[in-house]
């Protein structure tokens, strides 16, 4: 769900394409970058959402980066049969979004000039929503549970460093 001021989050335009390529490919992931204008190819929302079929992540240069973190990581979170027939819908359930929104914070500190500040502000720019009514809120007080699903999964180590693994591997 976009808000009115949607255009002031941060784009894969905005930042070098090489360091995003280099973060995705830490997770097995491709990015392809589509002609703007033309359909994202495994894009679940469609406008400038980033789409997923198999082990390519495909966006144009302006969709917003947060777009990308999170569908890169609904496909670190997914089992490996789900990543193998993945195709546009990631699927999952509450507690994996959870945690796909806790990781997609967390690698933004990974990529010099985003960081889990603006990552937050854009989510709650975009339109997401949490409970507590912002996405820092949440992110500080509220997700436990998702913490603890990508611990036990192995996908942070106990301070919330991002491990460089798939689910399942």
């Amino acid at each position: 769900m976009k808000s009115q001021s949607s255009e002031n989050v941060l784009r894969l335009a905005d930042h070098s394409r090489q360091a995003v390529i280099g973060l995705l490919k830490d997770y097995s992931l491709q990015l392809v970058v589509c002609n703007p204008g033309k359909a994202i190819p495994g894009s679940f929302w469609g406008d400038a959402e980033a789409g997923l079929i198999q082990q390519q992540l495909f966006a144009w240069p302006d969709t917003p980066l947060h777009s990308i973190f999170h569908e890169a990581c609904h496909f670190i979170c997914m089992s490996s049969e789900r990543r193998e027939a993945l195709d546009t819908n990631a699927g999952g359930d509450y507690a994996e979004e959870n945690a796909v929104c806790y990781l997609q914070i967390l690698l933004a500190d990974v990529l010099p000039g985003f960081g889990r500040q603006r990552m937050m502000a854009d989510m709650d720019v975009w339109g997401y929503s949490f409970r507590l009514g912002s996405t820092a809120a949440w992110f500080e007080q509220d997700a436990d549970d998702a913490r603890q699903w990508l611990q036990a999964h192995d996908l942070i180590d106990a301070a919330c460093i991002p491990r460089k693994r798939l689910t399942g591997c």
